[in-house]
């Protein structure tokens, strides 16, 4: 790990090195974390290994099986883009309700996500990051006012928060921008154009994420490390990440 980086929290150090081992590859897609080796490649106990399982899984990056242990999570293109259908219909329907019913703190709320998103992507802190753009979409569900809002995404955002996660190096300044158009539609009240400005941000991150995908699958088959595959149907692991 790093020098520059041993003034921070161990924990946050540890997440970030085992984060950038799944996005450069050296733990593949699909591939069991064990926490016992990752402490001892690592030179740190299994506590601080334990909690940057944790905080990994909630930006999608990890996924833990009960019983089974935590994973790198593999994606299917085609199986993200169904998500994205359904994220794209619901989330619609949670902002125009954020902009009708908001009080001035789910503005509040909203403002600091995103100013503390843009500090966290700026330094490079891609965990912090991907937990402030959760925090952002989990505000504008509060500000809905409906608790059924945020039962109903749930199940999807932990699969679709490692869209974010995957796009912090290349999207990071745009995709806060973005956030930005979202929170001030809202806070203007304007339903209309909040839900076109948030179906075009999940969009605009879907096929940053596919195309990044399908490259890196390019990328592999031209050096002979993989198999020539069709970029829609086989699985494609966010560890392939460039």
């Amino acid at each position: 790990m790093a020098t520059p980086l041993q003034h921070r929290p161990l924990r946050e150090v540890v997440t970030d090195e085992i984060r950038r081992m799944i996005t450069d590859g050296e733990i593949a897609a699909g591939e069991r974390l064990v926490e016992d080796r990752l402490a001892e490649q690592l030179g740190v106990s299994r506590n601080p290994v334990r909690e940057a399982i944790r905080s990994l899984e909630a930006t999608g990056l990890v996924e833990v099986v009960p019983r089974r242990g935590a994973y790198v999570t593999v994606v299917d293109l085609d199986d993200m883009a169904q998500l994205q259908e359904m994220r794209q219909v619901i989330d619609r329907w949670v902002v125009q309700a954020a902009a009708e019913r908001h009080d001035t703190s789910d503005i509040d709320r909203l403002d600091t996500c995103i100013r503390e998103g843009r500090v966290a992507s700026e330094s490079g802190d891609a965990v912090r990051a991907s937990e402030m753009h959760r925090e952002f979409h989990l505000a504008i569900e509060a500000a809905s006012k409906n608790p059924y809002a945020s039962i109903a995404m749930a199940p999807l955002r932990q699969r679709t928060e490692m869209v974010f996660t995957s796009n912090t190096a290349t999207r990071a300044a745009v995709s806060w921008g973005e956030h930005q158009g979202i929170r001030d539609a809202i806070a203007s009240r304007d339903g209309v154009l909040a839900a076109q400005r948030i179906e075009e941000h999940i969009r605009n991150a879907f096929e940053a994420f596919a195309t990044a995908r399908i490259e890196a699958a390019g990328a592999t088959a031209a050096t002979g490390d993989g198999v020539t595959v069709g970029p829609a149907t086989t699985p494609l692991g966010v560890a392939r990440t460039a």
